[in-house]
């Protein structure tokens, strides 16, 4: 269940933006939106699973950066699951709203494509179980951001915006980096739990101050 929540998005996303031209542009609106719903539905029942039954769940699909000592896996506790229906139910809301709203436009496949690979990025990014995971979700979140804002391209207003948005997430995304550099260099991991195993035991000199010193 908890694999459906983070790949349904991505599988609407998938066969959207490839299959759009053969299922057509109704077809593409209700793959997303029904997975897209069905992610949210899996995510409402996670939050009764693990924040109040309490039963935490880590997968791990395999080995990511080596190096790092980074997997590929997903964490859900009880601020994920919390942050799993946010994500979802709101996605699946402005999916819905779309159709309506997108009823005009010629490419609608592809808006919708977007859309929903906006929502499995926005899910990687809260269901991480390390830094780096997390950090990839957020730059590629600000790619989406970047696409759905510059949808019509066409438009000069939209390019304008769209450019600006993405050189505010620049910013944000050097403070992110520095900070995953930092505890990387502090903890020797990226990991979460080893992370928060660690992180009671720094004292008064503070994290900061013991890279630099």
């Amino acid at each position: 269940m908890y694999l459906l929540i983070v790949f349904l998005p991505l599988l609407g996303s998938v066969v959207s933006g490839c299959f759009g031209y053969r299922i057509g542009e109704k077809g593409s609106i209700s793959i997303t939106t029904v997975l897209v719903g069905i992610s949210s539905l899996c995510s409402i029942y996670s939050v009764y699973e693990v924040g109040i039954v309490g039963n935490k769940v880590n997968i791990t699909i395999g080995r990511w950066v080596d190096v790092l000592d980074c997997n590929w896996g997903f964490k859900f506790d009880s601020l994920t699951v919390v942050m799993l229906v946010l994500v979802t139910v709101v996605s699946t809301l402005v999916h819905i709203y779309s159709m309506e709203y997108m009823e005009e436009d010629g490419h609608r496949s592809r808006f919708f494509s977007y859309l929903s690979l906006f929502t499995f990025f926005m899910i990687m990014l809260v269901t991480a179980d390390n830094y780096l995971s997390m950090f990839l979700g957020w730059e590629v979140v600000g790619l989406c951001s970047y696409l759905l804002i510059n949808f019509w391209y066409t438009r000069i207003e939209a390019n304008k915006s769209a450019i600006q948005a993405m050189l505010v997430n620049r910013i944000g995304d050097v403070g992110l980096a520095l900070g995953v550099v930092l505890i990387y260099i502090e903890f020797g991991s990226l990991k979460y739990d080893t992370v928060f195993s660690f992180s009671n035991g720094i004292g008064e000199n503070g994290l900061i101050l013991k890279v630099i010193g």
